[in-house]
Parts: C-alpha cells; structure tokens; sequence
C-alpha cells in the first residue's frame, strides 16, 4: 500500500517559496505571478500505519515548521505542477528518508519517492509553462504525475544476454566512418577495430565495441593531446616569431631528451618535456613516482610534536565541464567528488579544495538566453550550490572560489576543482599485481545514469546536447564518499592495498581494466541500484564515490570486515590473470575478451597540422580607465572580474578540519580576498606547523589576444601568488588545466593549445618549476561558438603557518611597495629578474618585515590595493609621481608590500582616513565598498532583511556544581552519523584537553547492523561523562531538515535511557556544535534538559534568511556563562568563531525567548563589531531571534551552538583578528577534575 503525505513549510519558514517567487518575478520577468507555495510529497511503501504515523512525525516534517497534510494538496488558489527526478537518477531526500525510517522502526528500510509541488498563483497558462521550463531541467528532471501510483516497485526487464554486432568485419570504410557519428571513436577507430575483430575472426559484441569506445576517448585516454603534429607553422609577427623560437627550442630539448628515438611531436609532449628534462638532469628529488597515475605527488619531510615523519604530498586538478553545463547541480557535485578520489586512490586524505570556473554574465536576462542552454544565471548558481553541497558535506575545506566571467564561456562552462591531500608515506604500499590477486569494489552501487559520462565529456555540444544526454549526469552521494575517506585514512586498511583505482567516468571497464594487464572480471557481482541492468550498462556505467582495488587474495576478507566497520560495502568483483586479455563474465556468457596489447593502443593513430597565429600583442595589458580617480576605481571594483564573489565565496565551507590557515575573506570586515589557500597538513594524534599553499593563474583575456603570452602570466601570476602568501619558488610544483575549442581540420584550430603550452613550458623553464600533472579538455564548442583558449594554472607548496602572510593592510602609518618585473620587447618576462625579485620578496616575508603581500592581477594596482585596504578599513595614499595608467595595467608578476621602511619603490603610504587618494583626488571606501560588492548582489546575495533587536543583557549568575567525584580522564562518546563530518576535529580537540575520546559508528547497512549500532552506542553512554554530538550533515540534512536521522537515533529507548541516566545520575555533559545542536533541539535536550516530542511552538533551527549556506567567522559573546562548558569564561566576552550552516536561524516564540535569557540559558549571541546582539546579517548570519547562537538546559550541563568552537588552533585563521579560543572543551574536562 502507497502511502502519500504533503508537506509545507509555514508562513515565516517558507524561505524557499519567498525567494523562488521573487526568481519569477525579478528574473523571469513574470510579474503576475502574486504567489508561490511549495510542497513536498512523500510517497511511501512497505510501513505499517503506526510506523507511518512515527514517520511522519519525526521524519516527514517537523511540527514547528511545518504543515502537514495526508493524501490530498490543501484547497489551493493557482496552478500546480510536480517535479520529480528522472527514474534512476539518485534523490538524496528519498534516501535520507528511507534510511531515518529504518533507523526508526528497525525493520526493513520501505521505498520511498519523493516529488515538489509548485502552486502558482495569478499566471496565465503561456507563463506557467515558461516557470515550467525554467524550473525542470530535462537532463536530470521531468514534471510527475499528480496521480497517486499503486505501487512504488519499479517495473524492470531482466535481460540476460547482449548483442553481437552481427556483420561488423565486413562492414567497409565508408560504413565505419558513418557509424562513427554513433561514437566518441573517430572513423579510423572504427576501421582499426574492425580489423582487430576480423583477425579474432569473429564480431564483437556491442560491449565490446562500448567498452573500446569509452577506453579510447579523449576523457579517458587524452586522444587529442596524444594526436601527432606532423606540421607545425607559425604566421610572421613579433608573438609568431617568438613562439617559433620557443617551438625550436622545444625542438631542441626533444632532440637531447629522446635521443634519436622516434616520438611523435604531439600536445602531449609539449605539455610534459620539461619535467622530463627536469628529471633526467637530477632536479626533482622530491618528486614521488609510480606506477600509479592518480594525482600529482611529492615527498615531504614534516614537523610533527612526536618528532619528524615523512608524507607524500598529493594535489589534483579535475574539470566537468560538459556535465555541468546540462546538468549544473549534479555535474559540479561530481567535479569535486572525483577530484577528491584521485588522491584519495593515492591514499592520501583530501584536506582542502580550490574552484575555478568560468561562465557568461550571469546577469545577462532569461530571455536573451541562446536556444536550448540553460541559463547563465541558473548555471552558475545551480552549479555553486552542486559543488559547495557536496564539498560541505563531505567535509572538505574550500579556501578559494573564483568565477571568471567572459562570453565565451557560453559555449560550454568550464568547471574546475582542484584540491590536496597527503598521506603518512608509510601508509602507501605501491606493488605489481600478479595473478591470483583479488580486485574488490567498494562503496557505491552501479546505476543507469552514469552511462557514456566518458565519451559525452570528449563530444562538442550541439543543439540537442541537453535533449540527449540525460545518462552521462549522475548525482553523487557525499555521505558515502566521506566514509570511503574515513576508510582509507586508516593505515591498517590503506596498507593491504596494492594497487588502487577510482571509478571515474570509464566506470567498470577503465577503473578495474587499468589495474592489471590481465583480468577476469565478474559482472554479475557488481552491486547494482537496482535490477535490469545489462552487461554493457554494467561494464561501462560511470559510478560516482567508488573505489577498486588489488589485495591479495588472503586479505581479501579482512578488506571487506574494515570496510563494512565505516559502514560500507565491499565485494570481490574480479581476478588478476596471465592472459594478457581483459574478460568480463555475465549471466554466465563472456561478453568482452579483449587482447591488452589491443586496448593499449589507444586507437587509431590521430594526424594533424598546427598553425600559431601571430597574437595580438598590443594593449595586452591595459585595463579601462576614467579621467578622475574616482571613476576609474568605481569601474573597476564594478568590473565583473573585479568585484566582490563574497556572496558565491560563503556558501562554501572554510573551516572545516580545523587546518584553514587563512580564511577565504580576510579582515575585520572580511572583504579582502586571499590570493592563496593554505591549510594545516592533516596528522593524527599530533599536531604540526607544516602547512601547504596553492594558488592559481587565469586571464582569458590575453589568451584571446595571445595564447603564449596569457600561458605565461597565467604560470606566473599562480607562482607570485604563491611566494606573496609567504611560499618560495623554488619549493613550487606546478599543474595545468587546458580548456580548448573542439579541434578540427583548419590549423589555426590546434595552434591555440600549442601556443599556450609552448608559452607554460618557457615559464616552467624560465622559473625552474615543473608542471607534474594536468588536465585537458578539448570540446569547448557549441555549434559554432568556442570558449576562449584557456590555461590554468595551478601552484603548490609546503611552508610553515608562521610564515605565512595575506593581503589585507595591517594598519596606517606602513608604506606601499612595489616590486615590479622587466619585460622584454615581446612583452614577456624576463626570468633572471623575475626569480630574482621572487626570491628577494620570500626573504624578505621570512624575516618578518612584510606585513602584507598582493600579486597584482586583473585590475592592477589600484584594484589590487582597494581590496587590500577595504578588509580593515585602511585607506592608502598614492604617489603623485605614478600615473593612473600604470596604477592600473595588468602587473602580472608584480608584487604589492605592505611594510615599514624597504630600499624598493614606494607607490603610496597606509592612513587612517578610510579613503583611496592620488593626485588631490580620493574616493572614500565606503563608496569602493558599494561599487565592489553591487555587481554580482543579485545573483549571489549578501543582504537579508533582518528583524528588531530587543535589548538583552548579560547574565552573571553561576549556579552549576561540579560532580561529586572526580575523573582525571573523562571519557568522551562521539557518534559518527552517515553523513558527520566533524568528528577528527573534535576527537583532537577533547583529546588535547585531557579526555579520553571514543568514536563509534553508527552503522545502517542493515537492520541487525542498526540494532548493533545502537547497542553499542547506548554501552558507551553508560561507560562515559560526556557525550558530544558534532557537527555535519546527518542524513545529508534531508529530507528537507537537519539533525532528523541523529534525533532518531537518540530517541531509542535504549539510547535515551542511557543518556537520561548519564544527565540525571552521574552529573554528565553533553554538547551539539552546528549538526549536533540542532539535533539536541529537535530531541528537546536543549533548552529542555530531556528528550521530549516536539510542538508546534517548540523552539527549533531552521533555514537561513539567506535562503542558502553561510560559511564566515562572526564575533559572538558569553550571554551566560552558567555552564560547565564556559567555566573559562565571562560574561560579555567576545569570541571570533567559525559558522558554517544553511539552517541555523534559532526560532522561538516571544515568551520562550524572554524566558531563556531570564533563566540566562542563552550562552552565546551574535554581536557587531562594537560587542552589541545584532539582526544584521553582516554580524547574525542566518537571523536567528534574538541573536542567539547557543543555548543551554536550565541545568547549563547541556550546550547546543552553531560556532564551530572545535575548528581554531594556533596559527589557524589569521587573516581576521580577534580571540578565537572559546576552551569550552578544557572547560568540560577540568569540570570533572
């Protein structure tokens, strides 16, 4: 029976509703459109009623927010239309859903679908169907039925054979190459497997021909790169002549390197000569090689409190681009998802990321948008909130997000996640597999959405890209890669790899068939989503979030034990031969059995020829500019690649891991942009000062005009980022990201890339730095439009936290330097002077006289220093010797310091007068502030309205005890939910303070893994002092709220009696930071002191007014400092903190407001800069009631708080001042000592 619930946030709630009608109106310029209300609808089956009913009380909705109404939609004015995902496609709510059910009744876990209603109110029926449009994307949506259906069980063939294509080796050329149409193999594939086949003198089976077509293509086996030049031309000019005499030089390096052996000239070697170079003459020790190909690696020696350890140091650059740009959400999701798994293949865990993208205006109107495109508006929202979901929720900290804006962009997004990771080097065994080996699949299941993700992603885009390509997006699911990474930071089962692969978009046949030369491989017990699946669908699905790997065969048990310990599945899939062939078994018949020799050709050999373009080479860079100062600073912090990116830049999470050295936005004010990420390298049961630093260089813009010169400056500006954060140049790896047009037979086509590489290889020379890994993507073209020549440049190293510096002026009275670079007559840089002056800026950061630092950029340095002054309000004064033109070229290379007295050219002094002067002219910085955040404000918003702050005082009584007796080393519960994230940080912060950390996990693979789970989580309630519940995204915060699957798991009256008898007893504590305070909300824990059902005017956290995800510091202070947690506190004390959070409006009525802060259970509120409660979204950011950030039971021993107070050590967060050491958990431990 098929249960069906609707359900409705209500009036002061309806965040989402308020915000979609206000889209309709403002930007589809639907002005009749006079209300909005949304539904969600639960479809359930296999519950009984009373189960039901517990469902739709704790699981369905939430009785303080929401209105719920069983089977039928309330009498509604307007017109309805549902929106469900498409069959196949993964629907975190359903399953988030489905799983709290199971938790709830541990009985079998029902089916669940779910839909969102939309109610319209005033449109007519032309503009309900262009809402319509607007709102379902056809690639991952489709509008569902209003029916309700009889059964959720989906109707499913059983297929149990695949075709033979049946007359394939004799079909002719000509028949080839027009079949070639059908694939990502060009004609000469086609013709080259044809042959093959016809000496195995049988056809091959469909598979056969899928499996070759995703092994080959250019996603997976970089066909373009790989394509032979067999001319290389160059037009006359000045850049012609220069990139020819670069091209001889590369011709030279081949001729030293190779040695008289025959290697084709391709983009491929362009890209790489010089680290071969580097390698061969001895100048990379450190560099970390293997058979392995997963990310970019080097060695590092570190400092760790126990004394030295080496580590491996892995970095990657990844791009989805073409799922992207038809699917936003799903594709930047799996951009950083599979970023993530190439490192993690490594075995390193991934600690921080870095996102870069690229898109048309995003204010451009919907109606000016090209036909059948979505949006640049939708797309790059969508895509913001795709990326920061998932790196959210898994846990990854992203301490850069930049969005290039140019109108070639339109023609396909360019999507790039970069991110780093390291491992202990002891934890990383590299061994030859050798047959008998066993290959075990773990992690997610195989679905139908994932097909053709690789070949789709090596096609250009055409006008029904968005009809046709609904398999090659899929969803991923955070929660179970976080606990991939869990699984694989643990050196017991990192150690019994042997070999490892990620499931990229090759799926089965790439992932499995690259890690051995000879394999059997058993389709049948690949996992599958559902039943109905074929061979081919299961050799060649792309699966996000999981991982092959090659363990002996003895361990293989022991593999799967650890595995399912993280809550995860594992299956022995395939089999190590000596075959030399890659077969693959189903339903009892070989469907693929390919010789290896024949896979590893890689295809048919490509040819081509190359023409470089003589580049324009004039004004390359000079940026507009006005008669007066003041015009021309407005119109160039208003410029789209100038201005403020806060409002994409919050929704990203900063802090997590507890290693951000410097926050994304630094300052006071938090308005300075950092130029470079830098984080705490990850080490367990210790603590380190070693830090890594990654930077990054883009300008389209002189791409455009000269690809060798924007190749250039893109590799220079990523290394004077990285040296003016406090790195060194000669400490800098390098990796790149090329984003081209589709190649084709016109010349001019392939001489874009070689330009730019010959120009990234001059640099990488130039520096003495190598370019050790890389990305391309080559099919940046719809129909007749091309994105413009793009490289990315991407630099990493290692320093130390206390020399690490950042942009923002320090204070009034320091002097402004310059450091600037010589060029030559080519407009290029000349590298003596370069490294010279780059050394000279590293020495002098190191020796402590540098206070700030800035790679002039796009804007130069007038854009430069406004945004280093507008962070703490430090105006400048500049030089009335130094022209506006100059103060505004694009200085690429060239370094701004901020520093007392230096032998270098001062272009300015710091004031105290908040302004920007030059020439008798200024500007204040208030209106620098208006022109720089006003440009992208309706896209990414920063403002809210905010409600009337009461005033409220400050509590000074203190009225708690402390325990009759006395334990040195209390022990700490810390439950690790599908979906926790925080549980590292807080396990280290208890542990530094004394306590005894026990984390354990809660495991739902199965009903009887549940009921374990719980067992063992109410034993170890009973055997300790303190249990703390951290933060994350329990259940993925579905469906639709937070903190449900942890409330669930408490309300157990295992749970719950072991928990009460804690509190009540033995004089326990509890604490809830972010996930876990809304679970102890929701569980009535706090401000309540016990579990109880929630009311409809129970107090409760709910979405931001932001109607998004807010990651910052924010000042809060102790309100009440009644609590053991606060025993090192007072009242009125201001701390900087670490919010990150979409649903962290606490909710409560007047009374119960009043009534908290009389019985001074408010702990902690959010202030302004002058330490007054505040409701203005700069200082409360999510516009909680009465500025309250945490509250406590009336006993104060229970502590909920959004403020990560576990996310701050030493060092960490420097680029925003204030005191960011709460001690609440020294205060717990000592409060049993």
């Amino acid at each position: 029976m098929v249960r069906r619930i609707f359900v409705e946030k209500r009036p002061g709630f309806d965040v989402e509703a308020k915000k979609t009608l206000h889209d309709f109106r403002s930007n589809l310029m639907i002005k009749n459109a006079d209300s909005l209300r949304i539904f969600l609808r639960y479809d359930a089956e296999g519950m009984d009623g009373e189960d039901y009913d517990k469902a739709v009380e704790n699981v369905f909705s939430e009785p303080a927010v929401d209105a719920v109404y069983p089977e039928r939609l309330p009498e509604t004015e307007g017109m309805a239309f549902a929106v469900e995902f498409l069959p196949g496609q993964y629907d975190q709510r359903a399953d988030s859903a489905a799983q709290c059910v199971e938790l709830l009744t541990q009985k079998t876990r029902p089916a669940i679908r779910t839909a969102k209603i939309y109610v319209v109110g005033g449109v007519s029926e032309e503009e309900l169907e262009r809402i319509k449009t607007y709102v379902i994307n056809p690639v991952d949506s489709r509008e569902a039925s209003m029916e309700k259906p009889e059964t959720l069980e989906m109707e499913l063939t059983r297929p149990t054979t695949v075709d033979v294509m049946e007359g394939f080796i004799k079909k002719s050329d000509d028949e080839l190459r027009a079949m070639s149409a059908e694939y990502a193999m060009s004609g000469d594939d086609l013709i080259f497997a044809r042959d093959y086949f016809a000496a195995e003198k049988r056809d091959p089976t469909i598979t056969e021909i899928k499996v070759i077509d995703t092994y080959w293509s250019d996603h997976c086996r970089h066909t373009t790169f790989q394509t032979e030049l067999t001319e290389v031309n160059f037009e006359e000019g000045e850049a012609g002549a220069k990139a020819k005499e670069l091209y001889e030089q590369y011709l030279e390096s081949r001729k030293k390197l190779y040695q008289g052996k025959n290697k084709p000239v391709c983009l491929m070697d362009m890209a790489t000569i010089y680290v071969k170079e580097a390698k061969k003459a001895g100048l990379l020790p450190m560099l970390d090689e293997s058979e392995e190909i997963n990310a970019c690696s080097f060695k590092q020696t570190i400092d760790i409190s126990e004394g030295k350890r080496d580590y491996l140091i892995m970095f990657k650059n990844e791009t989805h681009n073409h799922p992207t740009e038809i699917e936003p959400f799903g594709g930047a999701a799996t951009c950083l998802g599979g970023a993530i798994r190439d490192p993690l293949s490594g075995r390193s865990y991934v600690y921080q990321a870095m996102r870069v993208t690229g898109c048309g205006d995003p204010r451009e109107r919907i109606k000016d948008t090209m036909e059948h495109k979505l949006p640049q508006r939708k797309l790059t929202r969508e895509a913001a909130a795709g990326y920061s979901s998932y790196g959210n929720q898994i846990g990854l900290a992203t301490g850069i997000v930049n969005e290039v804006y140019h109108e070639g962009y339109k023609a396909k997004r360019m999507e790039i996640g970069a991110v780093v990771g390291a491992a202990p080097a002891e934890n990383v065994r590299r061994e030859t597999p050798l047959a008998g080996d066993a290959i075990v699949l773990i992690g997610g299941r195989t679905g139908r959405d994932g097909c053709g993700g690789a070949t789709g992603s090596s096609k250009a885009h055409d006008d029904k890209s968005i009809d046709t390509c609904s398999a090659e997006v899929q969803k991923g699911n955070p929660l179970t890669e976080r606990k991939l990474q869990r699984l694989f930071r643990n050196g017991e089962f990192s150690t019994l790899i042997k070999r490892c692969n990620d499931f990229g978009a090759g799926g089965v046949c790439v992932a499995i068939g690259e890690l051995a030369p000879s394999l059997d491989i058993w389709l049948d017990k690949v996992p599958k989503k559902y039943e109905g699946l074929d061979g081919t669908e299961l050799a060649i699905s792309e699966s996000q979030e999981r991982m092959a790997i090659v363990v002996e065969k003895k361990d293989v048990e022991k593999v799967i034990a650890l595995a399912e310990e993280e809550n995860l599945e594992a299956t022995e899939v395939a089999v190590v031969t000596d075959t030399g062939r890659m077969r693959m078994d189903w339903c009892g018949n070989t469907i693929v059995d390919i010789k290896r020799k024949f896979l590893d050709t890689n295809g048919a050999a490509q040819y081509a020829k190359a023409l470089v373009q003589n580049g324009d080479t004039h004004a390359l860079f000079s940026e507009k500019k006005a008669e007066s100062l003041k015009e021309t600073v407005t119109g160039l912090l208003g410029d789209l690649n100038i201005c403020s990116q806060k409002g994409l830049i919050e929704r990203f999470d900063s802090t997590i891991g507890a290693a951000t050295v410097t926050m994304p936005l630094g300052g006071k004010r938090q308005l300075s942009p950092a130029q470079a990420m830098c984080a705490a390298i990850p080490v367990d049961g210790a603590s380190t000062d070693d830090v890594t630093i990654m930077t990054y260089g883009i300008d389209p813009y002189i791409m455009e005009k000269s690809p060798m010169h924007g190749a250039v400056y893109a590799v220079l500006s990523s290394v004077a980022k990285l040296v003016a954060a406090g790195g060194a140049r000669g400490d800098a790896w390098l990796t790149f990201q090329e984003y081209f047009e589709r190649m084709t037979d016109d010349p001019s086509t392939w001489g874009k890339p070689v330009a730019a590489l010959l120009g990234a290889e001059y640099a990488q020379r130039g520096m003495g730095i190598a370019s050790i890994g890389g990305k391309d993507s080559m099919s940046g073209s719809y129909n007749d439009i091309h994105v413009p020549p793009t490289l990315c440049s991407f630099a990493i190293c290692h320093a130390k936290k206390g020399g690490v510096i950042s942009p923002e002026f320090k204070a009034a009275g320091h002097k402004l330097y310059l450091v600037d670079i010589d060029r030559d007559e080519c407009r290029l840089p000349i590298w003596s002077d370069v490294n010279a002056k780059l050394d000279m800026v590293t020495e002098l950061i190191g020796s402590g006289k540098i206070y700030s630092a800035y790679a002039v950029e796009r804007g130069g340095i007038l854009a430069g220093a406004a945004k280093m002054a507008l962070g703490n309000g430090v105006g400048v004064r500049f030089a009335d010797d130094i022209s506006l033109e100059r103060l505004t070229d694009k200085l690429y290379g060239c370094i701004l310091l901020e520093a007392d007295e230096l032998d270098l050219y001062c272009v300015g002094e710091l004031t105290d007068t908040a302004k920007i002067e030059w020439n008798g002219e200024s500007i204040s910085l208030a209106e620098c502030e208006k022109a720089y955040t006003e440009p992208l404000e309706k896209v990414f918003r920063t403002f809210a309205e905010g409600g009337e702050m009461k005033e409220t005082g400050l509590f000074s009584d203190r009225t708690w005890k402390k325990p009759a007796a006395k334990i040195a080393k209390p022990r700490v519960v810390i439950p690790v939910f599908p979906g926790t994230n925080c549980e590292y940080d807080t396990v280290r912060v208890f542990e530094e303070a004394g306590a005894k950390a026990d984390t354990i996990i809660i495991n739902n693979l199965t009903a009887d893994k549940i009921k374990e789970a719980t067992d063992e989580l109410a034993r170890l309630i009973r055997n300790a002092q303190i249990v703390m519940i951290p933060g994350g995204f329990s259940g993925g915060d579905e469906p639709d709220g937070s903190g449900k699957f942890i409330a669930t798991t408490f309300r157990n009256p295992i749970v719950a009696d072991a928990l009460m008898d804690m509190l009540k007893k033995r004089d326990g504590l509890m604490l809830g930071i972010c996930n876990g305070f809304q679970a102890l909300i929701k569980l009535g824990l706090v401000p309540y002191g016990e579990i109880r059902p929630m009311r409809k005017d129970s107090p409760t956290l709910t979405f931001n007014t932001l109607g998004r995800h807010v990651s910052r510091l924010v000042n809060t202070r102790i309100t009440s400092a009644n609590s053991p947690w606060l025993m090192h506190t007072e009242s009125g004390d201001i701390h900087t903190v670490a919010v990150s959070h979409g649903e962290g409006r606490f909710v409560a009525s007047e009374t119960e407001l009043d009534e908290l802060f009389k019985n001074g259970q408010v702990a902690t509120q959010y202030v302004d800069y002058d330490g007054k409660p505040s409701m203005d979204i700069e200082h409360n950011p999510n516009g909680s009631y009465g500025a309250v950030e945490g509250i406590m039971s009336p006993d104060g021993r229970i502590l909920g708080k959004m403020g990560h107070s576990e996310r701050y050590h030493e060092g960490l967060m420097k680029n925003v001042p204030g005191e960011k050491d709460q001690r609440i958990f020294l205060s717990g431990v000592e409060y049993f000592g």
